[in-house]
């Protein structure tokens, strides 16, 4: 009886040990791929829905006011505008004259001398002659003594104002900016110049501007405290043009451009020779490249076992 009890342990032992230890499991059937073509679609719309409602929601978070939005100004034919296109000066000397009798009197160009506008706008002699139509306050004399002299060619444009203060105080407490680099300084460049002198209106129903001043949909918030500084024949150009409100505006900030960018033409000269140069050089550094690389880029090397 024993015997048999061993011999059946034994069996069973045996049969445990020769058994599989491998344990199957059931692979889970829930990925996106195996689902069906009608939940998938119903999950993508749901998920593109619920991204687009959160963003939309992100987006009217906060209130928008009406005085918060500005217009952009459109883009405008410039003839300097192209890559080898200079600028008129002809047009330059007229917006120099735009801001010497009109600009002037509120705005300043500390960074502009006289002697910028040699060989510009303007001959040597008639600088001159403009220079000495102002007054400078210069010394001390040898007695110690502040005097005034007539202006020459390296002073620079007079200040409308003494101090920044004596200017707001002018001007309701709104400081002219200074134009010595306005068109860079402003987003949109001359565009926005243009569009902002020329897009003086009414203000539309329901909007009230404040006494002193102004509503311009291109200034931010609308309301600016410069008057309508140009208007039809608001000056008289030396040379005889018309000086209609748009063409006052165009030669001022083709004035501007230049005062920002005095290299203007220079540099797009040296572009100029820069492209002919290229145009001539690329093409042989190309051939001393490809006669250079080509016997290593072609060669063959082998590797023979010794004997």
């Amino acid at each position: 009886m024993a015997a048999l009890r061993v011999a059946v342990l034994s069996g069973s032992g045996r049969a445990l040990l020769n058994a599989s230890k491998t344990i199957k499991t059931p692979k889970a059937n829930m990925s996106f791929a195996s689902l069906p073509r009608s939940q998938k679609v119903a999950l993508s719309t749901l998920g593109v829905v619920t991204a687009g409602g959160a963003g939309i929601a992100l987006m009217l978070h906060q209130s928008v006011k009406a005085s918060e939005l500005e217009l952009h100004p459109p883009n405008y034919p410039w003839s300097h505008a192209g890559p080898l296109s200079s600028l008129d000066h002809a047009s330059v000397r007229r917006g120099y004259q735009v801001y010497k009798q009109v600009c002037s009197a509120c705005h300043s160009m500390e960074y502009m001398a006289f002697r910028n506008l040699v060989g510009v706008s303007h001959t040597e002699d008639e600088v001159t002659v403009l220079a000495e139509e102002i007054e400078v306050v210069d010394g001390p004399d040898d007695t110690g003594e502040m005097f005034t002299r007539p202006g020459k060619l390296s002073d620079y444009f007079p200040k409308p104002y003494a101090n920044p203060e004596a200017a707001r105080v002018a001007n309701n407490g709104a400081l002219p900016p200074d134009l010595s680099y306005i068109v860079n300084a402003r987003h949109g460049g001359e565009d926005y110049v243009f569009s902002l002198l020329t897009g003086y209106c009414e203000p539309p129903a329901g909007v009230e501007v404040r006494e002193g001043l102004y509503y311009n949909p291109y200034f931010p918030g609308q309301a600016i405290g410069m008057a309508p500084p140009i208007y039809n024949e608001v000056l008289e150009f030396d040379d005889g043009t018309p000086a209609t409100m748009s063409q006052v505006a165009k030669d001022v900030c083709t004035f501007l451009r230049w005062a920002a960018e005095p290299e203007h033409d220079q540099r797009k000269r040296m572009g100029l020779k820069l492209l002919m140069g290229a145009s001539i050089l690329i093409p042989l550094l190309y051939y001393l490249k490809r006669h250079r690389w080509s016997v290593m880029k072609s060669r063959k090397i082998a590797y023979r076992p010794p004997k």
